[in-house]
């Protein structure tokens, strides 16, 4: 315990250390989380009112970038499986950080659905009335706690394994592996479910949204590592090879390829049949009655699409430059597509006819950035905090070294000094 005690305690320490970019960074992020903050309690305060969802429109901001989000989670498993089934040797001793960012993202999930409840305080009748197994959103509760819970634990104990200097035991996180892997699998597909079970709303009832939601999922997760991998190179001493970059880029390739095409089926479905269920499509995606506040969002979404494809297909996509513009449109194009382009549709018009479109307001944003920038807080202490010891600079076996009484002294003592070594990102 007294060295487990010690290894969070250098852990906290090592957050700490950096140089002016790093300080300059997480200053920035602290700043945008603190102004949601700000923005939801006032929306606590004062209720949804304050944010632009109506009767009509009940989901918006909130829900978009939880969809969004669950898909950015469950693309960690895109690391996971290369490693511990393929035996893909590039991708080795980067697969830390795809469990990473799934513990930030799962994170800020929850955030999102949190701040998306009228009654927050009430979130306990959701626990104490579980509908199982008929709910959805109960196996959405499952499901994304279960998630990080996993990930949690196979980070947690890779990392003081490498910073007590011992081999991890296999039984002890390769179970926990292959279970995550299908875990992954299974909250995108039950979040896909909570949208195709709503026999209300048709522009949801269609089979295809659970695959299309793993398809996007398993383009934009990988895209974001492969920048985030870059960083850490640029920053940090850790070393990552081009090959796991271009292995994560094959993945998001063939991953955009079947998104673009059963989304060109979805289209497809939805106009040629010419059905009453087109309404939302049309609105989607040429406008309704006079509204077309969506109209400029999705083809902006299709045409980002179609140029990331058409990059991650040439091989000018292997030089660095042109997979990180090709990544930064996937990332953006299936943000659009899941959020503004998936949620908001499926309201309008309403079961009754009604025609309101959804205009997210600043209270709403404020609140969505700073959701984001707390995430993003997480992510990079937990990268600031895992290089340095994955690499053996902080170890257990370095600080004893250093200051023998250490253990006697209590976790505290000393901890700056033991950290003198690390690397300043």
């Amino acid at each position: 315990m007294r060295r487990y005690l010690t290894f969070l305690g250098d852990c906290f320490r090592l957050s700490l250390v950096g140089d002016w970019r790093y300080h300059a960074w997480m200053t920035a992020l602290t700043g945008v989380a603190l102004g949601g903050l700000y923005a939801y309690c006032h929306q606590l305060v004062h209720g949804l009112v304050t944010t632009g969802m109506t009767d009509q429109v009940s989901w918006g901001m909130y829900i978009a970038n939880f969809t969004y989000l669950v898909g950015l989670a469950a693309a960690a498993a895109m690391l996971v499986i290369p490693v511990y089934v393929y035996r893909n040797l590039h991708l080795h001793d980067v697969v830390i950080f795809g469990e990473l960012l799934a513990v930030s993202v799962i994170l800020m999930c929850l955030l999102f659905v949190t701040v998306d409840l009228g009654r927050p305080d009430r979130f306990h009748h959701l626990l104490l009335r579980f509908n199982f197994p008929m709910s959805m959103l109960t196996w959405d509760v499952i499901a994304l706690n279960g998630y990080l819970l996993l990930n949690l634990h196979i980070c947690g104990y890779l990392i003081y394994c490498a910073y007590c200097g011992r081999k991890p035991t296999r039984a002890f996180y390769i179970p926990f592996v292959f279970v995550a892997i299908a875990w992954a699998v299974s909250i995108h597909t039950v979040t896909a479910f909570l949208y195709v079970g709503l026999g209300g709303r048709p522009f949801w009832n269609s089979a295809i949204i659970a695959p299309r939601f793993l398809a996007s999922a398993f383009a934009a997760g990988p895209a974001f590592i492969i920048l985030t991998l870059q960083v850490v190179r640029h920053f940090t001493r850790h070393k990552v090879s081009n090959n796991a970059l271009f292995t994560l880029r094959r993945i998001v390739q063939v991953a955009l390829l079947i998104n673009v095409f059963l989304l060109l089926c979805e289209v497809f479905t939805e106009f040629y049949a010419d059905t009453r269920h087109v309404a939302s499509a049309q609105y989607l995606f040429l406008g309704l009655h006079g509204h077309h506040a969506l109209v400029p969002w999705i083809w902006t979404a299709v045409a980002m699409n179609l140029v990331a494809t058409t990059l991650f297909m040439l091989p000018a996509s292997r030089a660095l430059n042109t997979l990180n513009v090709a990544c930064v449109l996937t990332i953006v194009a299936i943000w659009i597509e899941k959020g503004m382009g998936l949620i908001i549709p499926a309201f309008v018009p309403s079961p009754l006819g009604e025609i309101v479109e959804y205009q997210p307001t600043l209270h709403e944003t404020l609140i969505c950035l700073g959701i984001w920038a707390f995430g993003l807080l997480v992510y990079t202490i937990l990268v600031r905090v895992s290089v340095p010891v994955l690499a053996g600079d902080v170890t257990y076996a370095r600080r004893r070294s250093t200051h023998p009484r250490a253990d006697a002294a209590g976790p505290a003592a000393h901890g700056a000094a033991a950290l003198n070594n690390a690397p300043t990102p």
